[in-house]
């Protein structure tokens, strides 16, 4: 496997250059501040840019670096201990399988120990089968079809049949209310082409367990987004029934703007400047702050929607609420819609520092 790994960081490597250029130069980025507007914002108070953590969409909490440097060192009890302290929280389970799935697809070693000393532990297995989806699609790299390899191809089918098998040991050994090992197969659906029908076999296996993972639903909008095996408006759709099935303060409404986000970067002609300010986009953004406002204090996951909501409350000049999210989530913007493109720091500095900017000329 340490073969294979190496093969695909080298791939992945050129290929995200490559990628990356094509990204950059959109109509969408050129809405940004001046260098003053920098100064600005860090004289508020915001975080400069040469400090701001593009890895990250949220401080990196003390027991995640244990289990990082516990990983690294072999310590797998403590990896183990760690995802499974997550309990029936199934968002923080799969963040926490995925933290530790991107190590093993760079060394193995702790992993394939706790394979070995715990056969049929399900939290081992489905660390495994995740890390088994990041090593193939390490290999695919991020180009379009037209500009992967035949040997690229060729390997990420071999990983990813492998990943599948993976997934469905771990499905296996499960314990039964738990959808983390079927959330992991839903990149697998992706890569496989998996029919509708048979991606709803899937999603009712999530759903039947927990209905209401956000995880989840973001991974299902994947699938239904055109640039995978769906449409703008099968997208849509299913945003909006994910989004109406969510009690205030689930966070289901990111899943309209998400799905916004995927058709305004998908259409080359698209104006965000006016793509953003349709009734229906202004409508989701509406409902989201309203579900952001019922969610716990604690809620983890209301990052994933405060990175959101900044960048399209941007877009429809509502500064004064913009800059209330860029000041919850300033400092870790690794996250949906900055990772987007090529550059991601310089896109969330141009939305955050023109809002400062906005916001600063009514004073």
């Amino acid at each position: 496997m340490i073969g294979l790994i190496i093969l695909g960081v080298m791939l992945l490597s050129g290929a995200y250059k490559l990628w990356s250029k094509g990204r950059q130069g959109r109509k969408a980025e050129g809405r940004g501040p001046s260098g003053g507007d920098a100064r600005t914002a860090v004289e508020q108070g915001f975080v400069p840019a040469d400090l701001l953590d593009t890895e990250n969409r949220a401080p990196v909490s003390a027991d995640q670096q244990a289990a990082v440097a516990a990983a690294k060192s072999g310590d797998w009890q403590t990896c183990a201990a760690w995802v499974d302290a997550a309990a029936a929280d199934w968002d923080e389970r799969i963040r926490r399988v995925q933290v530790l799935s991107e190590l093993a697809a760079v060394e193995d070693d702790w992993l394939l120990a706790w394979r070995a000393a715990r056969p049929q532990d399900p939290t081992a297995a489905v660390v495994h089968a995740d890390a088994a989806v990041q090593v193939a699609w390490n290999v695919r790299g991020s180009l379009s079809a037209s500009r992967t390899t035949q040997e690229q191809f060729r390997v990420f089918h071999q990983l990813i049949a492998q990943a599948q098998e993976a997934a469905h040991e771990a499905q296996r050994i499960a314990d039964p209310a738990d959808p983390v090992p079927y959330m992991v197969e839903q990149p697998i659906a992706m890569a496989l082409g998996y029919s509708h029908e048979r991606y709803r076999e899937l999603w009712a296996q999530i759903a039947k367990r927990d209905p209401k993972v956000l995880s989840a639903h973001v991974g299902a909008l994947q699938y239904w987004c055109r640039k995978w095996r769906g449409s703008h408006e099968e997208a849509r759709a299913f945003a909006r029934e994910s989004a109406a099935a969510g009690a205030p303060g689930d966070l289901l409404t990111l899943l309209p703007l998400y799905a916004h986000l995927e058709q305004e970067m998908a259409t080359q002609d698209a104006d965000p400047d006016v793509y953003y300010k349709q009734p229906e986009v202004v409508a989701a953004a509406d409902a989201a702050l309203a579900d952001l406002a019922a969610a716990r204090p604690d809620d983890q996951r209301a990052g994933r929607l405060r990175h959101m909501l900044a960048w399209v409350l941007y877009w429809q000049d509502r500064y004064e609420e913009a800059l209330e999210q860029f000041r919850a989530v300033d400092g870790y913007i690794g996250a949906t819609p900055w990772t987007y493109v090529a550059d991601s720091k310089a896109r969330y500095l141009k939305a955050r520092d023109f809002c400062v900017r906005q916001v600063a000329k009514k004073a």
